[in-house]
């Protein structure tokens, strides 16, 4: 077999770094592995097709699966993950002290479709009964004006989508009161310089809220998977187990240095301790691939997708995938 030339893009997080170092090859491909930030690659993947292994938004793949018009199938490696309380800011000088004060409030998104909002919506539903509609969404670039939606949504009625001005950001808006609060996967950079009366709706206890919310639902969030275009997997049906082996090689040489007390893998003091204690609340394998182990996370996800109106239709776990890449051999 030739060995096939692929364009792979995707963040260098310690869990993929061995396939950029070539620690984990992909079999029988020559990689050329492009180090991008989550919303380059999203937005370059989904508007332009531009890579043939990309990280790709879950939410954003199971939209355009509902649709019919995805150009990419995922495996499920998910490389990026993340508890989502600690994503809710809000101007703590107008009495929002629980979840159930997010009620009539103005809160700005980046994007409404992105995974970090569809858990963080779902969660207030579910946990705390503060629905979608009961809240005034505005959207646009959290520090640079003019961010849209990477694939076109149709939510229909009930929801109160707007765009922001083009020349604001929902950062300066917050900080200037002009907004309730955000929610998304990243920090405001008024918070992280300390602007006044902005804070997270967690305050400093957001990690307990976490830890709380796994030991209730057993859920840790997936935010990003790994998408392979169709067009290559169909022409190289080997492709997409050869680009997750790789992928889970990856990963577990990651978790292996991450508990290694001779030399830390990370700049923390004390990266070991705060292994044993992710073991001893999540289990051993804390981050687990695989459709099986993650069944229930994707599945309430694409519930809250279908409720939230960013799917036409509840789809359903085993779409997102290559077949192949849910049957691996066994020896």
């Amino acid at each position: 077999m030739n060995t096939l030339r692929i364009s792979l893009a995707c963040g260098n997080y310690d869990r993929t770094r061995a396939l950029f170092d070539g620690r984990a090859p992909i079999e029988g491909c020559e990689v050329a592995a492009v180090a991008l930030e989550p919303e380059e690659a999203f937005h370059r993947a989904f508007r332009y097709r531009e890579f043939d292994v990309t990280e790709i938004s879950l939410s954003s793949h199971m939209m355009t699966t509902a649709r019919g018009d995805n150009d990419y199938v995922a495996i499920p490696a998910f490389i990026s993950r993340v508890f989502r309380q600690s994503g809710i800011y809000v101007r703590t000088d107008r009495g929002i002290a629980t979840p159930q004060d997010l009620r009539g409030r103005i809160i700005g998104v980046p994007e409404y479709q992105i995974t970090a909002n569809v858990w963080i919506r779902g969660i207030l539903q579910d946990e705390h009964g503060v629905r979608p509609e009961e809240i005034g969404w505005r959207r646009g670039g959290v520090e640079e004006p003019g961010r849209g939606e990477r694939a076109p949504i149709d939510l229909g009625p009930g929801i109160d989508l707007r765009q922001i001005p083009d020349d604001k950001t929902l950062s300066g808006m917050l900080e200037h009161g002009e907004i309730d609060g955000y929610i998304g996967a990243r920090a405001p950079s008024c918070f992280l310089r300390g602007a006044p009366n902005v804070g997270r709706l967690y305050g400093d206890d957001y990690i307990e809220a976490e830890k709380a919310y796994f030991r209730r639902s057993g859920i840790f969030p997936i935010m990003h998977m790994v998408g392979i275009r169709k067009s290559l997997a169909a022409a190289h049906p080997w492709l997409p187990v050869s680009v997750y082996k790789a992928f889970i090689k990856a990963k577990e040489l990651a978790v292996r240095d991450l508990g290694e007390i001779c030399h830390l893998a990370a700049t923390l003091p004390w990266m070991v301790h705060h292994l044993d204690e992710a073991r001893a609340l999540m289990g051993q394998d804390f981050w687990p691939y695989g459709l099986e182990a993650n069944r229930h996370a994707i599945d309430t996800f694409s519930r809250y997708h279908f409720e939230q109106g960013l799917s036409k239709r509840r789809v359903a776990p085993e779409e997102l995938f290559a077949p192949s890449a849910l049957d691996l051999s066994k020896i």
